[in-house]
């Protein structure tokens, strides 16, 4: 078949620089792409060239006739008193369906993103569960091609799990932009790479993200032999050039012209083959403390609600911990807890004398009216790092900004570009303790392979909040699991975090089956009732069982969400009120699988 999309000779520059150049780019059913590339390679670009949103300087993008195209944007936003309700009926009627169709297709969606309350406003809700809605937003158009810019940005863990589940199962073409490096090796089929260091710009691949690698590295292995073939023709042609042919003979003349088109070949290469990359290097101290945080019995709450309780856990000198848990756990306050701006409601922390804790917030609060100069070097046009004296333009260069960006504000910085203005100030503190809230989001690939090599050299301590699955795994020697139901476990690694937490789920039933048991944990005796069949009205119920337990777990989640909302923890009132529905939302669960569990018994 024809592809969907055929995109052929792109390109796009902003002033003199050129984003890419001469890029062809097709798009066929059942192609799942992911897109990756350094900072300003132009991958948003491209999906904006595709949904033609952005003009072409060059080129031409042509679509199938009557080709459906979803877009759903890096930063997820919403007009204030739009409700979840309103955002997915507009894009229904924009997408021109309707009667029962119309409902069937809102309820699935609706239903497989785990909205509850559909009347709350879109723009209240959490990072994580706005990008949600943008996805179902794009998801009820039934698009014949998604395309996807950093979808996994904000998203915990289980959303991102949830959007693995969709794409993996999909009808639909998609192409998405992602630095994640476990999400593309689980969903994608085919891989491209937007790079300069590539003849034509970019490298596609079909397989998955391991599968690209391992291409990857024979492209660049092939390019090296060549480049270094290349380098030696021209030294040889050089040495003739020096000992000056005469340019009448035709023979000659004609090999002076493949002499300086050799030079230019090689010099185009070796401008390719020339990167930047951030210079990532955590400042520790010289502390020979082994001890530096010790969590004795630290239990704490929201309201009546419980975050944790009775943590025993020590941080040492050289520990890596990894920090996982569903939205509304308490990650974040855990980490203020730890860096001494929150007190345990019960139990003890205690730190090391004279301890220097240093914290990267995921807010990334920057005052967005300062310049780049001024977010670098507060003080002076210097820098002092690890006892030297850095000008603030060399230190700028190490996180790939030019002289020229020293006097653009703050505000107008991309999520990376802010990101590693954060990172440059957490370098000039040393600290016995990092704790990163979150660092990964906005950040290319290769500043995430930097930023993790950095931590796994860092001497000092770590206690690192992410959803990337491959830095969890990659850096932390330790994770600390929380439920979000007041229960924080130590594990070796994620993957086996996220087997207790499956685990965790199945026990639920078979505990709540324990209901009708007799004390000595056998079955008691089953008399005539136990053995007559269901009624119809409990047939019915126990069919529709697992999927009202399934809506009123990701009801479960909503209240879990809700409790990142500063609008919300920021109020006492309305945190108190939020508290209060996940309780409730709870209880009704509890309260579920034992009527799930008595009906299953009745029935054998």
């Amino acid at each position: 078949m024809p592809p969907i999309i055929s995109a052929q000779g792109l390109s796009k520059k902003y002033g003199a620089a050129p984003l890419f150049q001469n890029i062809s780019f097709t798009v066929s059913q059942g192609d799942r792409i992911g897109v990756i590339g350094p900072n300003g390679s132009g991958k948003s670009t491209l999906l904006e060239m595709l949904m033609g949103r952005v003009k072409l300087d060059s080129g031409d993008v042509a679509i199938r006739k009557g080709t459906r195209l979803s877009y759903v944007a890096q930063i997820s936003e919403f007009a204030a008193s739009v409700t979840i309700r309103m955002v997915i009926e507009n894009a229904l009627e924009r997408a021109a369906v309707h009667g029962g169709e119309r409902a069937s297709r809102f309820a699935e969606t609706l239903g497989r993103a785990g909205f509850g309350d559909l009347e709350a406003e879109a723009a209240t809700l959490s990072g994580g569960w706005r990008k949600r809605l943008a996805i179902a937003e794009a998801l009820v158009q039934a698009p014949d091609i998604l395309l996807l810019d950093e979808p996994t940005n904000h998203l915990d863990l289980a959303g991102i799990q949830w959007l693995e589940g969709v794409l993996q199962n999909a009808a639909f073409a998609c192409v998405v932009v992602s630095h994640d490096r476990y999400f593309l090796e689980n969903v994608v089929n085919e891989m491209v790479e937007l790079n300069r260091a590539y003849e034509d710009g970019a490298l596609r691949v079909n397989g998955n993200y391991s599968s690209f690698l391992e291409a990857k590295e024979e492209y660049l292995h092939a390019q090296k032999k060549r480049q270094e073939s290349l380098e030696n023709r021209v030294h040889t042609e050089l040495e003739w050039l020096r000992r000056g042919p005469k340019a009448r003979a035709t023979k000659a003349k004609a090999r002076i012209d493949k002499a300086h088109e050799m030079i230019g070949e090689l010099a185009e290469m070796n401008a390719r083959s020339r990167t930047g990359s951030a210079e990532i290097d955590f400042s520790a101290t010289n502390r020979k403390t082994k001890q530096l945080i010790t969590l004795e019995g630290v239990s704490f709450g929201i309201g009546s609600r419980a975050l944790f309780k009775d943590i025993h856990f020590s941080v040492t000198s050289g520990m890596r911990v990894g920090l996982v848990g569903p939205n509304g756990s308490g990650k974040t306050t855990l980490l203020r807890l730890l860096r001494g701006d929150l007190k345990p409601e019960s139990g003890k922390i205690r730190r090391a004398e004279g301890l220097r804790i240093v914290y990267f917030d995921q807010n990334r609060e920057l005052d967005p009216d300062i310049t780049l100069r001024r977010a670098l070097a507060p003080d002076s046009d210097a820098v002092i790092y690890q006892e030297r004296v850095i000008h603030v333009a060399a230190w700028a260069e190490r996180f790939l900004f030019s002289s020229e960006n020293l006097n653009q504000r703050v505000g107008r910085l991309s999520g990376g570009e802010r990101a590693r203005v954060l990172i440059a100030q957490l370098m000039l503190q040393p600290a016995d303790v990092l704790l990163l809230d979150e660092p990964t989001n906005d950040l290319d690939i290769p500043t995430l392979e930097i930023l993790e090599e950095s931590l796994l050299e860092y001497p000092g301590a770590l206690v690192l909040v992410t959803h990337d699955r491959f830095m969890l795994d990659r850096v932390s020697t330790v994770v600390l699991g929380l439920d979000g139901l007041g229960t924080a476990e130590r594990f070796a690694d994620y993957s086996q975090w996220d087997a207790w937490q499956r685990s965790r789920r199945s026990e639920t039933v078979a505990q709540a089956a324990k209901i009708n048991r007799g004390s000595s944990g056998t079955a008691q005796a089953i008399g005539p009732v136990a053995k007559k069949k269901l009624s119809y009205s409990e047939s019915r119920e126990y069919e529709n069982m697992e999927s009202i337990i399934a809506e009123a777990e990701k009801d479960l989640q909503k209240k879990h969400a809700a409790l990142e909302n500063p609008e919300i923890t920021g109020e006492r009132a309305s945190l108190q009120k939020a508290c209060s529905e996940l309780d409730e939302v709870q209880k009704r669960i509890d309260t579920l699988y034992a009527r799930w569990a008595e009906l299953e018994q009745k029935q054998s």
